[in-house]
């Protein structure tokens, strides 16, 4: 066997190794009886019909999606921010430090920043909940947008800012009409992952959380009381959901890395 076909056996062992449970998870969404296993004797909807029905998983649902939504917005306003200022230092190891000081969320283990998330907002006075969460998650969402803008700042064209200074413009409208447009496409993949760490993120919903969970950590509630084809379906969904954002986030890099050749033609 060729190095060139044994590197395609690896590739498609370790996609079907990856893939594979969650093609089952699919297939017990499916199964018409109340439990999880094979035989899968006839296929049936009517799991998908009774999480829509599910007061409990629909609130849960829009709960995340409420807290994806805000902890992205902090997040991009805040990485935005942080990365035009890193961008803006001209010594590379100052700014090699500043970077690595931002991104320090992204390595830190999941299970310490958020006890020390929770130690932090009780030594504030902040309850557990909504707010809570989202400040969790907007932390650990940063460095994505840090690291998305700048790349992009990184390939922006000196000439296109000066040239805009040179007819006139001053700072605040050569970055709302260069920089800004320019760094749109990194802003929304930024925003996109941002939106997708927060909706998946279970350890900080669980440590930030009140009384009203998310869908991750109502899941792993029912979990307890064992696996249904019920939990299989909100699973399902949320994959696809899952795969479709992330396919629009690997869109707008492409535009944004497509762009950048343009110019640079």
């Amino acid at each position: 066997m060729s190095p060139h076909t044994m590197l395609w056996a690896l590739y498609w062992g370790v996609a079907a190794w990856l893939l594979l449970p969650l093609g089952l998870i699919a297939l017990m969404s499916l199964k018409d009886a109340a439990f999880v296993g094979f035989p899968v004797e006839r296929l049936s909807l009517r799991w998908y019909g009774a999480v829509l029905v599910d007061r409990e998983l629909t609130d849960a649902f829009f709960f995340s999606c409420a807290v994806a939504v805000t902890s992205a917005l902090v997040a991009l306003l805040v990485g935005l921010w942080i990365a035009l200022a890193i961008a803006n230092v001209d010594q590379p190891l100052i700014r090699a430090v500043l970077l690595a000081g931002a991104c320090m969320p992204l390595v830190t283990p999941g299970i310490v920043s958020a006890i020390a998330s929770r130690l932090f907002i009780a030594s504030i006075g902040l309850d557990p909940g909504f707010v809570a969460i989202v400040f969790g998650h907007a932390v650990h969402s940063v460095p994505y947008v840090v690291l998305v803008v700048n790349l992009r700042l990184a390939l922006m064209p000196t000439h296109l800012v000066e040239a805009a200074q040179n007819l006139g413009a001053g700072a605040v409208r050569a970055f709302s009409h260069v920089t800004l447009p320019w760094l749109a496409p990194a802003i929304g993949a930024a925003g996109l992952l941002a939106l997708l760490e927060s909706f998946d993120d279970f350890v900080r919903s669980f440590f930030l959380g009140g009384y009203r969970p998310t869908l991750p950590v109502l899941i792993f509630g029912r979990l307890f009381s064992g696996l249904s084809p019920e939990i299989g379906a909100v699973t399902t969904i949320v994959l696809v959901l899952t795969v479709g954002i992330g396919f629009s986030a690997e869109v707008l890099i492409h535009k944004s890395r497509s762009s950048y050749r343009l110019i640079t033609k």
